[in-house]
């Protein structure tokens, strides 16, 4: 009698157990299942890639780099913070001649347009047109920030910098994913640091400042180097070393855009060169070839071997201002195959993208710029 209650009992402790076993790996799929359903959240940064332009574009043809952080804003131009819901990220970058800061944050569509919503840029633009534009949005948003700034001057920058870039050069976007995490981590250590400015144009330029905030995501991967261009860090440079990291981390999902030039101001931009790929192209290396032919070999050897390295594919997509949320979106387009604007190529993808953008329009300034307030200097 003991011993069939000793079996009945052991029977049914085996039946518990399995039945224990059974409803936790029930529970295990469906946490599995919630995670595959709710994947970590993502976000999109993008290095900009600035052509140079003008007579000084000529004489230092390397351009000029920024970042784009979809899901970081601007507290003031000088504090970052993480976005609210409907905001659309800002561009930060190290000027020279904006006071006594290192780096300063401008809402994206400002920055490209100098208006607070992409439904107010023209489509062409003169001196007249930009010098308006630039100081109606100067005044309503940037007063007490740029007060006591000069505008950019042939040699030295200024306050029109920060605003209207596309007007000035065609910019290409090189776009990859970055975690909430990641950009929290990057908003901390920018507002703990002293915001104060050590540019030199050699040592501490802007592609320096892109390094150390590209280093941040991606610890120790964007290190000075003796080559190219003798160790001066240059936009083309950033840019190829994070081609090179990407295709090595395709989870990073880089993607190419190009923001074109608005007609009318400029004559058109022209590409970013290195500074070895420059002397060599232009013809600066004779008389180096002649005072010293070893440094010309040098500089012939670094174009060779690191200054003709492919950037960009061969046809990239344009993004118009009102197809600028693709530079947000998870599921943003592959690199194009061919070349024209990308609505030409992919309407269904641009529609959501101008939904998107126009629904933010709709709601006022403050999408772009109205909700970034103002230091005191």
């Amino acid at each position: 009698m003991q011993q069939s209650a000793a079996l009945l009992t052991a029977s049914l402790c085996a039946s518990r157990n399995r039945m224990l076993s059974g409803m936790l790996t029930a529970v295990g799929m469906v946490f599995l299942l919630f995670l595959s359903a709710h994947p970590v959240a993502r976000a999109q940064a993008a290095l900009l890639l600035e052509e140079p332009y003008g007579v000084f574009g000529h004489l230092n043809p390397t351009g000029h780099a920024a970042l784009y952080l979809s899901h970081v804003c601007a507290e003031t131009p000088v504090r970052l913070r993480m976005c609210a819901p409907g905001e659309s990220g800002v561009v930060i970058s190290r000027y020279e001649g904006i006071g006594h800061y290192d780096w300063v944050a401008m809402p994206l569509v400002p920055y490209l347009y100098a208006v607070d919503s992409p439904t107010k840029v023209p489509e062409r633009v003169n001196a007249q047109v930009v010098e308006r534009l630039r100081n109606h949005y100067r005044e309503k948003y940037l007063a007490q920030f740029t007060d006591g700034l000069q505008p950019g001057g042939f040699f030295s920058g200024g306050w029109t910098e920060l605003i209207g870039a596309a007007y000035e050069r065609r910019i290409y976007a090189l776009s990859f994913e970055t975690t909430r995490a990641e950009d929290e981590a990057l908003v901390k250590a920018l507002n703990d640091a002293p915001n104060l400015s050590h540019f030199h144009l050699l040592t501490n330029n802007c592609s320096d400042f892109d390094r150390y905030v590209l280093n941040l995501y991606f610890p120790r991967k964007f290190r000075r180097s003796v080559f190219p261009d003798a160790g001066v860090t240059t936009p083309r440079h950033v840019a190829h070393r994070l081609v090179v990291y990407a295709h090595r981390h395709p989870q990073l999902r880089l993607r190419s855009y190009e923001i074109p030039q608005v007609p009318g101001y400029r004559k058109p931009s022209h590409a970013n060169h290195g500074i070895a790929e420059s002397l060599v192209k232009s013809g600066y290396v004779v008389p180096i070839v002649i005072l010293s032919p070893y440094v010309a070999g040098g500089l012939l050897a670094d174009y060779l071997i690191t200054g003709r390295d492919k950037i960009l594919p061969k046809h990239v997509p344009l993004l118009q201002p009102m197809e600028l949320s693709v530079l947000e979106r998870r599921d943003a387009p592959a690199k194009s195959t061919g070349g024209g604007s990308l609505s030409a190529r992919s309407e269904s993808e641009v529609s959501a993208a101008t939904q998107k953008t126009t629904a933010r329009a709709g709601e006022g300034d403050s999408a772009a710029g109205a909700t970034m307030a103002l230091p005191q200097r």
